[in-house]
């Protein structure tokens, strides 16, 4: 399940459904409506700003310019249909300890319920463990009750620490042993 775990090379995942892929210039579409579907309560920094940026020409450079890599957010490609419906990897946001990746994951609207985000979380849990990753974690915002579930269902558990912010909501900090 986990083709390409060596470090360094490209990483593709296959599930039952799914593709786990880099990103391809002309899917930053994608990119841009998962920016515009976020909840209001994300902060501005997640969200598009009064200026419409990031812009889809600002995704695709970015897209153009991130190598890829062992580790990052990878396209979701749903294989019946060909079509990208998000995200799903493994990001270093400095607010993990040192050597222990963060999962991170985000699908469009439509395709939410449909058991995706778990079925992708599991191939990059799986990637991740045979990368040599002992301990993963993982934030969400607590009134996130979908991702919450997610991380549940793929073995993810909340631990003590929190972040709290008067304006956003908390922020609850998950783990898992792999």
């Amino acid at each position: 399940m986990a083709d390409g775990a060596t470090p360094g090379r490209e990483v593709v995942l296959e599930t039952a459904r799914l593709l786990l892929r880099p990103w391809r210039v002309a899917e930053a579409v994608v990119q841009h409506e998962l920016w515009t579907e976020r909840d209001p309560r994300v902060p501005p920094h997640r969200r598009i700003d009064a200026d419409g940026h990031p812009t889809v020409a600002d995704l695709e450079e970015s897209i153009r310019t991130n190598q890829p890599s062992s580790i990052g957010l990878l396209a979701v490609e749903r294989k019946a249909a060909r079509d990208v419906i998000g995200y799903c990897g493994l990001i270093d946001s400095g607010r993990g300890p040192e050597g222990e990746p963060e999962l991170a994951f985000e699908l469009l609207r439509r395709v939410w319920r449909q058991g995706y985000a778990t079925e992708a979380s599991l191939a990059v849990l799986d990637w991740a463990r045979l990368s040599g990753y002992e301990r993963l974690w993982a934030t969400v915002w607590e009134w996130n009750t979908a991702s919450r579930r997610v991380l549940a269902k793929v073995g993810f558990t909340e631990t003590e620490r929190k972040e709290v912010h008067a304006v956003y909501g908390t922020t609850l900090f998950t783990t898992r042993r792999l």
